[in-house]
């Protein structure tokens, strides 16, 4: 205890020195001390604790102090690179993964369809809060999208999900790389190879890619989809295929279902994939999905495009793939015939 109370002081530190708001530290501080106390109970570290131990803390704790339960999954997100533990970063995407979605879909209903619309669609639904159970969430989609399409219907349930509920792809600098090179089949190949390259670097340091660690047998499977990491353009689309959220244990899984529910990045849906009530949820879900592409592509052509989910997990396919429309405008500046 004496050695972890050192540590703690060495983690203020590094708070300190990463600008986070010191009279927010000694809440990160403390929220970290309750887990740390719940494991000791459990006779695990928090160096060295089984799966589902950071859940299942978590849940009890936003049931009963959702404030503490959001500074918990704030502190843990820096504290565990930290102590160099980064793979244990990955029970907490599985807590904080799109945890606003349901609370965003919530607002925007107000904002474009009213109050007294979206009142009677969430009536007597408790949103999950941040830190609750992520296999609670299945249960709120199935009802929530029932109503929304009994409401208001197919199309304008699609229209209300396009935008994404919680952000997209960062552009970065993608946007003058493309309008520098004016081809965009070559733009596609250059990302492309930049994913393949970051995935060989990530083996050769040893370090975890998207909070999971990656070997040669992922590489091998990245290689094998053209369409992953970039996209591919088909005409007047982009055909683009997302990784697996835990792509190590989409490889290793021995049943088609279990793939699909390690493939599937939504905590709104992944846990009813794992019990195989799928069926339940509206398959319009993914067009959720489908925004996180529209979101980055919106700003790269300078205009709202469409995106169109074309096979998803959700679905009972084995990928999540999409088809991103590409202006006419584009096509004429940025598509170099052969």
């Amino acid at each position: 205890m004496e050695k972890m109370g050192s540590q703690l002081d060495e983690f203020k530190l590094f708070l300190l020195e990463n600008h986070v708001q010191e009279n927010e530290i000694p809440s990160f501080l403390e929220a970290i001390k309750g887990f740390i106390q719940f494991l000791d109970e459990k006779n695990e570290t928090i160096i060295s604790f089984s799966y589902g131990k950071l859940i299942d803390y978590a849940d009890k704790l936003a049931s009963n102090d959702e404030k503490t339960a959001k500074y918990l999954i704030r502190a843990l997100w820096r504290y565990f690179p930290f102590i160099k533990k980064n793979h244990y970063i990955e029970e907490v995407i599985d807590i904080a993964e799109s945890a606003s979605a349901m609370s965003n879909l919530y607002n925007r209903l107000a904002e474009w369809h009213g109050e007294a619309v979206r009142d009677e669609i969430f009536k007597d639904i408790v949103i999950p809060p941040l830190g609750a159970h992520p296999e609670k969430k299945p249960l709120v989609t199935k009802l929530v999208m029932k109503r929304i399409e009994e409401k208001l219907g197919e199309e304008s349930t699609k229209d209300l999900l396009r935008p994404c509920l919680h952000g997209g792809q960062e552009v970065g600098t993608d946007k003058e790389k493309l309008q520098e090179l004016k081809d965009l089949d070559k733009f596609l190949m250059i990302k492309r190879q930049n994913f393949i390259n970051e995935v060989e670097r990530h083996i050769e340091n040893k370090t975890a890619m998207f909070a999971q660690m990656v070997d040669n047998d992922v590489l091998d499977y990245v290689k094998t989809i053209p369409t992953m990491g970039a996209g591919v353009r088909d005409e007047n689309k982009i055909i683009i295929t997302k990784i697996p959220y835990q792509i190590k244990k989409f490889l290793n899984a021995d049943t088609t279902h279990m793939k699909r529910y390690y493939w599937c990045y939504c905590p709104w849906v992944r846990g009813a994939i794992k019990d195989e009530t799928e069926g339940e949820i509206s398959r319009n879900f993914c067009y959720c999905s489908g925004g996180y592409f529209k979101l980055y592509w919106d700003e790269m052509f300078d205009q709202p495009i469409t995106v169109e989910p074309l096979e998803t997990t959700l679905w009972g396919d084995m990928t999540c793939k999409f088809a991103i429309e590409i202006p006419k405008k584009i096509m004429k500046e940025y598509i170099r015939e052969e």
